[in-house]
């Protein structure tokens, strides 16, 4: 029998480290999955907007991706990459077929953090260069290095990460950093790139990273401008452009598989994890051959490219490309992104909406004019969405951005249900805000 949520509440404080947050004042015990839904140990279902973090593209539980993880735990579990993987070597084989551009080799590891890292090294392995650009409001993980890469304060403790790190401005043009409106800005944001290299670096980079959209910085999504502009400078510098896909990859911003394919360039790596193995721990880059061939090792990935991840993964990428959950997410994201068209005309604490595909950002303010943030507003229309049984997710640097992305597989009777949740809660949480 389950145990409570305030059990595992109790249980939780005594015995996890205390950095490990969770949603909620009173948080769910979930306990069984299908697909776009969620049980909790109450019996309660959720339809799930956020796809635990957007992980889960092709559902929870999804048939066909356990039936094949089922068969391989039968035949195989584990013997490391001391040994010949099949379903690794044919899975990487597969990436490089899919993937734009030229890249070709991959490595394979147990999650974004793992695969942040190993990029990041291989990219200065190529270069013989120590300097990185990462971008302002991004998020690459949580060990040492990915930290380093990561340009919010709430995810850097005050003590040392990776250094010869430096920050280039973002796309965020409802908080331009200039003061100026796109698009007579003329893409200054990414202009700047080439100050910040000739001012504050030895004029030679080992790499950029980026996710096309940030994910954990609130949905920042650049104009189409943006990372042609980018990529050209980083070249111009000797840099290797890393698209960090952990969270656009896999269909999720639509139309494509991958979220960098909407700018049209082309990266020299590409990190996955997440929706990679459809929630199964995996992780993995692929790169250039020039670029991945010059880490010659020694090198070991204990479990990562094990065979029950492999397994997951390939089953994964057939599902979405046989059930054209790219499309879908094209499709139902239309009818998300026009439904909160009309919501934020009708509700003054959404500031702006943005997005691709099923992967839409909701920033909440509290005065449309100064554009003050509302996390505390944030966090209520989260609880009563939850209350009403749709789970989303937030982000932003101060948490004021609802991010909503389900599992690829949801229809137009999802999307509505979700809306008119949302817009119940954003008139609940505005009448709050009404002074008496």
């Amino acid at each position: 029998m389950a145990r409570t949520p305030e059990e595992l509440v109790r249980l939780k404080q005594e015995y996890v480290i205390p950095c490990i947050k969770h949603y909620y004042e009173k948080p769910m015990n979930l306990v069984s999955g299908s697909m776009q839904y969620l049980k909790d140990s109450e019996g309660k279902e959720y339809l799930d907007f956020f796809a635990g973090i957007l992980s889960v593209n092709s559902g929870h539980s999804n048939p066909e991706i356990n039936a094949a993880v089922h068969a391989q735990v039968e035949k195989l579990q584990h013997v490391s990459t001391c040994y010949l993987i099949e379903p690794m070597i044919e899975f990487a084989q597969q990436l490089a077929e899919i993937t734009p551009g030229e890249l070709q080799k991959s490595f394979f590891c147990n999650s974004g953090t793992e695969a942040i890292d190993t990029a990041l090294l291989t990219a200065k392995l190529h270069t013989g260069c120590e300097e990185v650009i990462a971008l302002r409001h991004s998020y690459h993980g949580r060990s040492h290095v990915a930290i380093g890469v990561s340009g919010q304060k709430p995810w850097r403790p005050p003590v040392a990460t990776m250094g010869n790190v430096h920050f280039a401005h973002n796309a965020y043009c409802y908080r331009c950093a200039f003061g100026l409106t796109y698009p007579s800005c003329e893409m200054r944001c990414a202009r700047d790139l080439e100050e910040l290299l000739q001012t504050t670096t030895s004029g030679r980079i080992a790499a950029f990273i980026a996710e096309p959209i940030q994910g954990v910085g609130g949905f920042v999504t650049p104009p189409p401008e943006y990372f042609p502009i980018i990529y050209d400078i980083v070249r111009r510098y000797g840099g290797v452009a890393i698209s960090d896909e952990v969270q656009t990859g896999w269909g999720r911003t639509g139309e494509n598989l991958f979220g960098i394919q909407h700018w049209n360039v082309e990266p020299d790596m590409m990190v996955f994890a997440k929706g990679l193995a459809n929630g199964f721990a995996a992780g993995a880059f692929v790169a250039k051959k020039e670029v991945a061939d010059a880490y010659t090792g020694p090198n070991i990935s204990t479990f990562g490219g094990n065979p029950i991840t492999m397994a997951a993964a390939i089953a994964n990428v057939d599902y979405i490309r046989k059930n054209d959950l790219a499309g879908n997410a094209e499709r139902m994201g239309k009818v998300l992104w026009d439904g909160m068209q009309e919501l934020q005309e009708k509700h003054l604490v959404i500031g702006e909406v943005r997005g691709k595909g099923l992967m839409i950002g909701v920033e909440l303010v509290r005065d449309r004019t100064s554009k003050e943030p509302a996390p505390e507003e944030t966090a209520r229309v989260m609880e009563i969405c939850k209350d009403n049984g749709v789970l989303v997710g937030r982000g932003g640097l101060v948490g004021n951005v609802l991010r909503l992305t389900p599992p690829l597989v949801v229809d137009a009777t999802d999307v509505q249900r979700a809306l008119t949740t949302l817009d119940q809660a954003f008139e609940s949480v505005e009448k709050s805000m009404t002074p008496a």
